[in-house]
């Protein structure tokens, strides 16, 4: 096949001027819905009924303490559990059959407690990995440098360095993953997902083996990105005070339930919370 063909096959892939354009503003619209899920392992029951209301532009966080279904919860939103009753709806649309992928792809993007990074490569290489959805040159293209294949590496490129401005990651950005702190690898794993350009960013405990002073640069990076881009947050969290000082709204799971729900300052005085955390 000619070159001129295959040009031709590629050409007007990445037209998408508006990738970081600003997200409307918040409201009491659910932009994401996980409606009656239930999930069980066995007779176990992980998830028991629990509907969970996600604002568009919010800052939500999902507490409780061990064995509370919180991730499991974050998996069948994220496509990596189907549960055995329920259903997930992301902008009108029920995606409870959708792949992961393909979720990604729609506008929801996904960090894990222990970071999913490849500690062999640079800081900006784990960050452009993030974009291979959206590739759709192939091993011909890029060995022959046709222009699909260079208006993609252009368009990784520019969307990678939008993201390290916005986590302040510049100094970093040829560093390999592996001989950073945990709490910049942490930062390094919110900018993969950022770099998505998602409408809902899904974090499972991000906050989890960090020091105080990486904990508090990870909530002003979430912050920043949270006010400046309106991206929409759902953040599994153990930490109490990180929640209460960054969250709009908490949603507290005890056995696979949702006990309490509210401003943080209400929840955290709630007798049911008090009680699921130290008992007694």
């Amino acid at each position: 096949m000619q070159a001129a063909a295959l040009e031709w096959m590629f050409d007007g892939v990445w037209d998408r001027s508006e990738h970081y354009a600003k997200r409307p503003e918040r409201s009491e619209r659910p932009i994401l819905l996980a409606e009656n899920i239930t999930v069980k392992f066995g007779e176990i029951v992980a998830v028991d009924n629990v509907t969970v209301n996600v604002r568009q532009g919010e800052l939500l966080a999902i507490i409780g303490p061990n064995g509370a279904g919180k991730t499991s919860l974050l998996n069948v939103i994220s496509g990596f559990y189907k549960p055995v009753a329920g259903r997930v709806v992301f902008k009108g649309q029920d995606i409870s059959r959708m792949p992961p992928h393909k979720r990604v792809e729609l506008g929801i993007s996904r960090t894990f407690q222990h970071s999913q990074l490849f500690l062999g490569m640079t800081v900006l290489d784990n960050i452009i990995v993030g974009l291979f959805p959206w590739r759709r040159t192939n091993t011909l293209a890029a060995a022959f440098w046709l222009r699909s294949a260079r208006k993609w590496e252009e368009w990784a490129r520019e969307s990678v360095e939008h993201v390290i401005d916005l986590l302040e990651l510049h100094e970093y950005r040829y560093r390999v993953v592996g001989s950073l702190s945990p709490g910049l690898q942490k930062r390094v794993d919110l900018a993969r997902a950022l770099v998505q350009n998602p409408e809902v960013v899904l974090m499972d405990e991000p906050m989890a083996g960090l020091t105080r002073e990486e904990k508090e640069d990870l909530a002003r990076a979430i912050i920043e990105v949270h006010e400046t881009q309106g991206t929409t947050f759902v953040m599994v969290e153990h930490d109490l005070e990180v929640v209460t000082d960054i969250a709009d709204r908490i949603i507290v799971m005890d056995s696979g339930r949702v006990i309490a729900e509210g401003e943080p300052e209400e929840v955290v005085h709630n007798p049911r919370v008090i009680h699921a955390y130290v008992g007694g």
